[in-house]
């Protein structure tokens, strides 16, 4: 993600709303405005917004003149906050992107703890937490690195099966497909500050 498009995106409303249509998929700027308890207008202008930095584009073929469908357009984004640490011009927009990022991280497991999950959920969830690690710089990277191949590995491989799925629903039959569910994996690692360095 270059400046740009981060000063573009940072902002929690258009945060909020590319998050929902990353998550579940398209919806209109009234649709969005009812569950974001927003004004349609507002939300219409942060879409706008959001289409002029090519984060989402609209649904062609879908609804009307003045009921547009929008969504988020899949790409993959890496943002690099070392690219913009020193850049006086970005540092406002860093801030919130990071600030509103956390912030979404937290709420998605705090719902997640709150709801009512089947026994088979709750026991494949973790909320898991390691702190005696003790790493270089390299080390950390490649441990970063390693846990990213095997999400990527697991989300390749749930691709293909959602593509067996549909296709054996066209032929009457779809196993496993009323079992499988969207899944959030949340990785934060980072270093922290020895009790004398503080």
């Amino acid at each position: 993600m270059d400046a740009r498009s981060l000063r573009g995106l940072a902002h929690p409303l258009r945060m909020r709303i590319l998050d929902l249509l990353a998550l579940d998929g398209p919806d209109t700027a009234t649709g969005l405005g009812r569950r974001l308890g927003e004004n349609t207008g507002t939300v219409s202008w942060h879409l706008r917004h959001l289409a002029d930095h090519g984060f989402i584009a609209e649904e062609t073929g879908r609804g009307t003149r003045r009921e547009r469908w929008w969504r988020a357009v899949r790409v993959a984004r890496r943002l690099d906050t070392n690219d913009f640490r020193d850049d006086p011009d970005s540092q406002g927009a860093l801030s919130v992107y990071l600030h509103e990022t956390v912030h979404r991280d937290f709420g998605q497991v705090t719902t997640y703890l709150a709801e009512e999950w089947a026994a088979e959920w709750r026991d494949a969830g973790t909320l898991s937490r390691w702190q005696d690690l003790r790493l270089t710089p390299e080390q950390l990277a490649a441990l970063n690195a390693e846990l990213e191949a095997v999400v990527v590995r697991h989300r390749e491989a749930a691709a293909r099966d959602g593509a067996a799925r549909d296709g054996a629903a066209r032929d009457g039959a779809v196993p496993g497909a009323e079992e499988a569910r969207p899944v959030i994996v949340q990785l934060q690692s980072f270093p922290r500050k020895e009790r004398d360095e503080r």
